[in-house]
């Protein structure tokens, strides 16, 4: 059993497997997609129940523009259907909607949505579920410096400090991560919230992520609680 004074405020998941998932069925990847797609409901539901107050998805990446065209359309029409389906349930949940990326490369539709859903769930107060979207840790830190540096036009990258960049990052409004899991078997974070993740704990798992359920992420939380965060210090 989890323990509840050990629960993290703030979990972010690599969601990673989808195309593994369906290929192992004999399915096209993009039916993987739209699986895992149907897992997010349920994630955050537990979260609520589990008194996480955040969740970051990272649901595309900026190199996912590499894959191959009919499989990037899918994903964008998933996360559109994803939203239009899911905001009245956001709404009613207090549920808060944040996206964090450079969304101006996608469709019109699409950053139409998104926009939408995030002013519609604006005032909620209840668990904020931000979606990494064309995003990239590297991206986030270079748009962070050219965001200080456009509102101090003044200074130089001597007057640069952590702590005048950090209301610059694209996460400036929700704490640093606790926990990090990745699905599908890679152990690595694939430039995502390089910044953020600096005292993260990483939780790596083989379950593809459609197959991560509710059951898995107890595990996950249940290996968290039995860490020891010492941010650098020492056990006295």
């Amino acid at each position: 059993m989890t323990d509840t004074t050990k629960t993290p405020q703030h979990v972010a998941i690599i969601m990673d497997g989808n195309g593994r998932w369906a290929k192992k069925r004999f399915m096209p990847r993009t039916v993987g997609h739209a699986k895992g797609a149907g897992m997010v409901r349920d994630l955050v539901k537990a979260c609520v129940d589990k008194g996480i107050h955040c969740i970051t998805l990272f649901a595309f990446s900026t190199e996912n523009w590499k894959r191959p065209e009919d499989e990037v359309s899918t994903l964008m029409g998933l996360f559109i259907q994803y939203l239009k389906k899911e905001m009245k349930d956001m709404q009613l949940e207090g549920v808060k909607l944040n996206v964090i990326g450079d969304i101006s490369r996608f469709p019109q539709e699409l950053q139409n949505s998104i926009h939408e859903t995030m002013a519609a769930t604006a005032d909620s107060t209840g668990i904020t579920l931000t979606v990494a979207a064309n995003y990239g840790g590297r991206w986030d830190i270079v748009q962070a410096m050219q965001a200080w540096q456009k509102a101090h036009p003044n200074q130089t990258a001597a007057d640069l400090t952590e702590d005048s960049l950090c209301p610059y990052i694209s996460t400036a409004n929700l704490p640093e991560p606790d926990l990090l899991i990745r699905t599908g078997g890679e152990s690595r974070i694939s430039n995502f919230m390089l910044w953020q993740l600096a005292y993260a704990e990483f939780y790596f798992t083989d379950v593809l992520w459609p197959d991560f359920d509710t059951s898995e992420f107890d595990k996950a939380l249940a290996w968290y609680a039995d860490r020891e965060r010492r941010f650098g210090a020492v056990t006295v």
